[in-house]
């Protein structure tokens, strides 16, 4: 099927926020796609806020950016807005480094306050890095996200159901998209 890159904008090394992509990786790897990893935080500091584009790291994540069919970008809210650090990141890609991409956005926030940062803030930078189609992504609040101590994840019965949905109509917006640059290609 189709590659994904599951991309966690979060700085927290508990982070809820990749705690959750790497669940709903799992989702997708159920519908038989092939799912990236990258948590931003985990790129050399000085080359992201050195804005050093030469820098192995930023190539490698620039690539990852460029072999995938679709990004999945989950980030936290913070001040009514994604993450600083997944802007750095995103600051670093080429302009139109989502060109022809389906792009599934996630963010989880402690407030109902802020579930419009998707919409407000993060929609309008990933269009205007050329995402072919933005599926309506979904903000969860953290509390309806639980860590166990061994690294478990549970979602609350209604935000799983959501998050199933809207993981679901990307994977089969994706699918239907991978298939028809396929037989055109």
């Amino acid at each position: 099927m189709a590659k994904i890159l599951s991309v966690s904008g979060s700085p927290s090394a508990t982070s809820r926020t990749a705690r959750l992509l790497r669940h709903l990786d799992d989702r997708l790897r159920q519908h038989g796609h092939d799912v990236t990893p990258l948590d931003v935080r985990t790129l050399p500091a000085d080359a992201l806020f050195g804005a050093d584009f030469g820098h192995p790291a930023v190539v490698e994540a620039t690539a990852l950016f460029g072999d995938a069919d679709g990004v999945v970008i989950g980030t936290p809210v913070y001040k009514a807005a994604y993450s600083g650090l997944l802007k750095t990141l995103l600051d670093l890609l080429p302009q139109y480094a989502l060109t022809g991409k389906t792009v599934l956005p996630l963010a989880p926030g402690g407030s109902t306050a802020h579930v419009l940062a998707i919409d407000y803030a993060l929609r309008p930078v990933l269009s205007s890095m050329g995402a072919a189609h933005i599926v309506p992504g979904w903000f969860t609040l953290d509390k309806d996200i639980t860590t166990g101590d061994d690294g478990t994840l549970a979602v609350a019965p209604g935000t799983a159901e959501a998050l199933a949905h809207v993981t679901d109509t990307f994977s089969r917006v994706l699918g239907g998209r991978t298939a028809v640059l396929a037989a055109t290609g």
